[in-house]
């Protein structure tokens, strides 16, 4: 029974401790709150800011697993706003936005662009 009693212990320990390293790291600065986001595996899945409304402010970057950046987005006022980057395999797409509504996408892929307006 103590056997069993210190392996439910341990695990709650270690449980505890997986979930601290991956909590959101917060740190306010003035009317601006910078957050940082963290997969499982303790690498950074996101990083941006909000305004003193809570709401999504400035350039916000999100990464893969690996650490690889995967997007970049521009937000003002938790609107979605100017030239916003994703990046998947060969491929780069670009999202125009103004008014948090898409305007324009170019997307790469190798040496060729592939243009859409919507």
């Amino acid at each position: 029974m103590k056997k069993i009693a210190m392996i439910l212990v341990l695990f709650c320990v270690g449980f505890t401790y997986a979930q601290d390293k991956n909590q959101p790291k917060l740190e306010k600065k003035g009317d601006v709150t910078t957050a940082t986001y963290y997969h499982d595996n303790g690498e950074v899945a996101q990083k941006g800011t909000f305004n003193a409304d809570g709401k999504l402010q400035g350039e916000w970057t999100s990464y893969d697993f690996e650490g690889n950046k995967t997007a970049s987005a521009t937000y003002n006022a938790g609107k979605k706003v100017g030239k916003w980057f994703f990046w998947e395999g060969d491929s780069l797409k670009e999202v125009d936005y103004k008014n948090n509504a898409i305007v324009s996408v170019v997307e790469w892929s190798n040496d060729r662009a592939l243009v859409s307006n919507n």
